[in-house]
């Protein structure tokens, strides 16, 4: 899988957000399996940047649901 930028995540809604999150995990568990079997292949590098993608979806979504949340107070407060 090819590195995620901001740009393209932001264009995503919710629901394909939630799906890119739920495949990172996947693949992250996976390589973390392989590298405590001792198994562990070439993909031993990208665990740092799949780290980077999850976390840059999960702000997204926090800062959407921020958004949403202050959108329902009165006067900003």
């Amino acid at each position: 899988m090819a590195r995620l930028k901001l740009k393209d995540l932001k264009a995503l809604n919710d629901d394909d957000l939630k799906g890119k999150l739920s495949e990172l995990r996947g693949e992250l568990s996976k390589i973390m399996v392989d590298k405590a079997k001792g198994t562990i292949k070439k993909d031993s590098g990208r665990v740092k940047y799949i780290r980077r993608d999850i976390a840059r979806i999960l702000t997204i979504l926090r800062e959407r649901g921020k958004k949403e949340e202050g959108e329902g107070k009165v006067n900003g407060k």
